[in-house]
């Protein structure tokens, strides 16, 4: 098996840590090359471009860190069809789901074949972007926001639909596998990820009745942002653009997908479980 290994040293992981996650991997026979950032903190010899491609015929990409370093890692592979695994070594971790704790268990399963590979759904976004983004695929969501205290205004439209003008802090469009990031935190729903759906989040509405809207994933989405006297800006996942005051967007299902790796131990489920601590009693 070929391993691409992807982390980020500006989150502080220790040499540490990398070092047992190297060893592990060199243990099980693997064949692997890291990022440079992450091969010279650790020390190794070999590493790959900041951006890689189908070129480099990896067989999995292991991103270890939190769900931050797996979006940078999926948006670095460009839209390649190679299968990304998380090992968390952050906190809360829907996407990292495999434990950082015992590598070797979790390398016996890699080369044994025990782990599935989920196609998860991502966003293409078309617009008028302040600065142009170096890929326009989201895995989790976009985002149009204000930028500063004025309020913005956003029209809203589904299949050249109205839906509604979210008058407020702006919208978020997430994937079922979003709807545990930025949406939830603004009142969206949890979306188990194989669902076929996008979701539609205002975030503080200036009217209160407003509530997050399911969508089919065949829509297409446009945006249209409304700011008098003040401009927005606009995110993909975790990278952030300028947007003037009469920008619009376009969002669709894109035709790529990521292949989200996920050992046979571990389900959706569980993890929400897990990490919301449902089911626990908090009264004693």
């Amino acid at each position: 098996m070929r391993i691409l290994l992807f982390s980020r040293s500006r989150d502080g992981r220790a040499p540490e840590g990398l070092l047992r996650l190297t060893a592990a991997i060199d243990r099980h026979g693997f064949e692997w090359a890291a990022n440079r950032e992450i091969a010279e903190a650790a020390g190794a010899a070999h590493s790959y471009g900041e951006r890689v491609g189908p070129a480099e015929r990896a067989d999995l990409m292991i991103c270890y860190g939190g769900d931050g370093t797996l979006l940078e890692g999926v948006h670095r592979l460009g839209g390649a069809p190679v299968p990304v695994l998380g090992i968390n070594a952050g906190h809360l971790g829907f996407l990292t789901g495999a434990p950082s704790g015992d590598l070797d268990t979790l390398f016996d399963r890699l080369a044994a074949g025990d782990f599935s590979v989920e196609p998860r759904t991502m966003l293409r976004v078309e617009g008028d972007f302040g600065a142009e983004p170096a890929s326009k695929l989201a895995l989790n969501e976009f985002t149009i926001q204000r930028h500063g205290a004025e309020m913005i205004s956003v029209e809203t439209y589904v299949d050249a639909q109205m839906v509604a003008t979210y008058h407020g802090d702006g919208v978020i469009v997430s994937t079922p596998t979003g709807s545990t990031a930025y949406a939830l935190s603004a009142g969206g729903p949890v979306v188990a990820p194989t669902c076929s759906c996008l979701v539609l989040s205002p975030l503080a509405p200036h009217n209160l009745t407003m509530r997050p809207v399911v969508i089919p994933d065949t829509a297409r989405i446009e945006l249209r942002l409304r700011a008098r006297r003040a401009e927005g800006f606009v995110t993909l996942d975790n990278r952030a653009y300028p947007a003037g005051a009469a920008s619009v967007f376009t969002v669709r299902r894109a035709e790529e997908r990521i292949l989200l790796a996920l050992p046979h131990n571990i389900s959706f489920y569980d993890t929400l479980r897990n990490k919301m601590m449902w089911g626990i009693d908090l009264r004693s």
